[in-house]
């Protein structure tokens, strides 16, 4: 490395993007670390940077030795010929020196202090600006793609990645695309750092509401929930802290201007608005999205059946049963759709299934006995059985066999 080394690393600083004073410092620092390792006296060195030419020199106390084993000795010969004819042994003199008149060794030393540290500044300047960024959209322009198709994409500070699984199915870019993405996480690698982006992730959903929606961005209208199937369809829950302001309509926007920029961004993805509900019947209509719900009937375990007309049961459950999936997820309910003979048939089921043989119209003593030894002990049995399967029991003739079928219909 050549006298000039000031001015070659601050060169490199600029374009790390470092700071310069603190690049100086870093010089100083792994000049004197290094030096001071080699010196026998363990006097301060003084390090002089010219800031016109950069050149460096190094200013330190030698002592007149017979023979040099350290850089800060100097031999009697040497001495005399440096600082005069009467130098004697055990004197000491002030010397500078330039920085590439040193061996080679020690020069490379001082290099590698010098390249490991701004490397590692480097590092901390790229988490910093990562801290800042995180959990923010960020928008970048495609650099190139990897073997496994992930983007990669330069987003001004660093280089980012969008790997396939953040990446939405029916969504393809190319190299100098524009792209936005949220910021999800940070890796290691190769000494430097990769900034992870995403756009599948609920937040990137929330994070375009914000920027497009005043509402949203100033708190008057809170983003409770999002649940999504990427490139499909979002569903966003809102309320509303003043009861004066309607979050569906601040989210539209004029015309549908608002929410139409956010499907843009999406590519079309279908959004849903649903207004938030402490009563979890409201709050499954709400969900779903349809007005003409006729019932919702809240069960044990977190399970409601709702009840719809058969023309809407097919948009309840939504292509590929998305519309009813997401639902769920959003209202924290397993729901099941129902028409309302649906309905109906399956609460009979559930009589059925739970009432013993004996409750039914024409079963006697002798009759149990004789369903129960074939393994029919509920109503359901004899409902879910053939007239002649009933017949082929010993002692059940045809005209039993049809009025037990005919009770368990209507029972």
């Amino acid at each position: 490395m050549s006298a000039n080394i000031m001015d070659a690393v601050i060169k490199l600083a600029a374009i790390k993007q470092l700071d310069k004073d603190e690049i100086q410092s870093i010089i100083l620092d792994a000049i004197t670390s290094t030096l001071s390792k080699r010196m026998q006296s363990g006097d301060k060195l003084n390090v002089i940077i010219d800031e016109n030419t950069g050149a460096i020199r190094v200013g330190f106390f030698c002592t007149v030795v017979e023979v040099e084993k350290n850089f800060d000795e100097i031999s009697l010969q040497d001495a005399r010929q440096l600082f005069g004819k009467y130098a004697a042994l055990g004197e000491q003199y002030y010397r500078e020196m330039a920085l590439n008149e040193f061996e080679p060794k020690i020069i490379n030393t001082v290099q590698k202090i010098i390249l490991d540290k701004i490397r590692f500044l480097e590092q901390e300047r790229i988490k910093t600006d990562f801290d800042k960024q995180k959990h923010t959209i960020v928008t970048g322009r495609i650099k190139s793609i990897d073997d496994i198709a992930g983007y990669k994409v330069d987003i001004g500070y660093t280089e980012a990645l969008l790997p396939p699984e953040e990446q939405v199915e029916n969504e393809f870019y190319k190299v100098n695309d524009l792209i936005k993405a949220y910021v999800v996480n940070i890796r290691p690698k190769d000494n430097a750092v990769v900034v992870i982006l995403s756009r599948t992730n609920p937040e990137f959903v929330k994070k375009l509401f914000e920027a497009e929606i005043p509402e949203i961005y100033h708190g008057i209208v809170k983003i409770r929930k999002i649940v999504r199937e990427p490139g499909i369809r979002t569903k966003v829950e809102l309320e509303s802290t003043e009861p004066k302001v309607d979050p569906i309509s601040s989210c539209v926007g004029t015309k549908g201007s608002r929410i139409d920029a956010i499907r843009k961004e999406l590519h079309g993805e279908q959004i849903d608005l649903v207004v938030h509900s402490d009563d979890p019947e409201t709050e499954i209509a709400h969900a779903l999205g349809l007005d003409s719900i006729k019932r919702v009937v809240i069960e044990r375990g977190k399970t409601a059946s709702v009840i719809v007309s058969e023309e809407d049961k097919l948009t309840a459950i939504g292509k590929q049963g998305k519309n009813v999936k997401l639902a769920a997820k959003l209202c924290g309910f397993k729901l099941d759709i129902y028409t309302q003979e649906e309905y109906e048939e399956k609460m009979a089921k559930e009589r059925r299934t739970i009432s013993h043989i004996k409750e039914l119209d024409g079963v006697n003593a002798k009759i149990e006995e004789i369903l129960r030894k074939h393994g029919y002990t509920s109503v359901e049995d004899i409902y879910s059985a053939s007239v002649e399967e009933l017949c082929n029991l010993e002692g059940i003739g045809q005209k039993t066999a049809e009025k037990l079928k005919e009770a368990a219909r209507y029972f």
